[in-house]
């Protein structure tokens, strides 16, 4: 029950983003929608047809199905028989990718998959022509002593049409499975997510070493529940420090695991002064209302998941079971990327204002500095037997601080000297060993 409430809190406090992306990673929003547009259109057309009957023109008429009524009813059979065999199909072809995404690279990259457009419009257009065909089933009639026969020539021609559609909608959907099952097209979309999730997250005001440890005399904002941080309604959170008259820090970072009753967070009165019971109380169940806890990380807020996602095809790749390393490396370069546009942004945690400039929220961000510890100790743990990983990483840290103009550089030498530790106890060639820590030690 408890569970329950948490939830339907959440989705009360949803952001416009949010629900974009839950509908973009679901499979049955559009297909739905599709199949009640159908019945609708079928019913429509039939009543069109009834509305003509004999007062169309020759020349449409034609162009029209000019069979009788059993012979319309033997079409209309087919074609929703053979449409939800295809459609059967194609849900098999989808799991069956799902599945080899799953083992061969990542158990995060089935987002991807499932916020495919293409795989939702193509399940939508068999779907729709099997309830269509299905409705304007049931409105042929033959002519007998009961009852005047009826053939809706309109509503079959389109329904043929459809299921021509569908074959053609078939062979571009295995031409497409077979692209996205690529690697290099898996890491270019993921690619294209972490730039979308970058481009709405950065521009903090703060440095990325701003204290964050609560003050004494801090009220500790517990979790609610326990689940991943999915996001923070930025807007909600400011109008409660506002109306409290607060400081609120979230000092724990979209996509981190909360565990239910342990604090994420501190209020402080600006002002000074003790915490009443019941002020306290509120204030916690106003913050909890403006964070969406769940089971499931996504990249709305969470700039750590996409590039996560992306490393879990690094480390999986030379892993002893796969051991692909230039998979390894192609990841890397798009990690190269990203994080090369992070250290332009020169972006801090996330800071906001009330309307006299007084800082009433700051909300932790995972930080340029974070997200190179990640990569460079997965890779250095799992990948510094190979020298092209080594000699791409190494061009990741240079790459990266190119970018940085000057900014961070205590952060790359941290990194360079880690990945210099992980060369020594490798068991690289002493040349290639040799020629990479030189390359660690004179920088970029």
């Amino acid at each position: 029950m408890e569970r329950s409430r948490s939830v339907w809190r959440s989705a009360t406090n949803l952001t416009p983003r949010m629900v974009r992306d839950y509908i973009r990673t679901q499979l049955w929003p559009v297909p739905l929608t599709a199949v009640i547009v159908s019945v609708v259109l079928a019913q429509y057309v039939t009543w069109l047809d009834h509305q003509l009957d004999d007062d169309m023109p020759p020349a449409l008429s034609a162009l029209l199905f000019g069979g009788g009524a059993a012979a319309a009813r033997s079409l209309m059979e087919a074609i929703a028989a053979s449409t939800i065999t295809v459609t059967s199909l194609t849900f098999s072809l989808t799991v069956v990718t799902l599945q080899l995404a799953s083992s061969q690279y990542s158990p995060r990259l089935l987002r991807t998959f499932t916020s495919d457009r293409f795989v939702h419009n193509t399940l939508a257009l068999f779907l729709a022509t099997f309830a269509y065909s299905l409705t304007v089933l049931r409105t042929i009639r033959d002519n007998d002593e009961e009852s005047t026969g009826f053939v809706p020539e309109i509503a079959v021609t389109l329904s043929f049409l459809l299921s021509l559609t569908t074959v053609i909608g078939l062979v571009l959907f295995l031409g497409h499975l077979s692209r996205q099952l690529r690697v290099e097209r898996m890491l270019a979309d993921v690619h294209d997510d972490l730039s979308a999730t970058m481009g709405s997250v950065t521009g903090g005001s703060a440095t990325p070493h701003i204290e964050l440890e609560a003050p004494a005399g801090a009220l500790d904002l517990p979790a609610g529940s326990s689940g991943f941080l999915v996001q923070v309604n930025e807007e909600s959170l400011l109008k409660v420090a506002s109306q409290f008259d607060v400081v609120i820090v979230l000092q724990r970072p979209p996509g981190d695991f909360l565990v239910e009753g342990v604090p994420y967070g501190y209020a402080t009165q600006r002002e000074g002064g003790d915490w009443t019971e019941d002020q306290a109380q509120q204030l916690r169940q106003a913050v909890e209302n403006c964070a969406t806890i769940g089971f499931e990380r996504n990249s709305v807020q969470d700039i750590g998941f996409p590039v996560q996602q992306i490393l879990d095809v690094a480390v999986r790749a030379i892993s002893p079971s796969v051991n692909d390393p230039t998979t390894c490396v192609h990841a890397l370069g798009h990690l190269s990327a990203g994080l090369s546009s992070l250290a332009r942004e020169d972006s801090g945690h996330r800071m906001m204002t009330d309307g006299e400039g007084n800082v009433r929220v700051t909300i932790r961000r995972r930080t340029l500095s974070m997200l190179l510890e990640l990569v460079v100790s997965q890779i250095c743990t799992y990948g510094m037997d190979d020298p092209r990983v080594a000699r791409r990483l190494i061009d990741l840290i240079d790459e990266t601080e190119l970018n940085a103009s000057g900014r961070h550089g205590e952060i790359f030498g941290q990194q360079r000297q880690r990945i210099a530790r992980a060369l020594s106890g490798s068991g690289l060639d002493p040349v290639d060993q040799q020629e990479l820590l030189q390359r660690c030690a004179t920088g970029a």
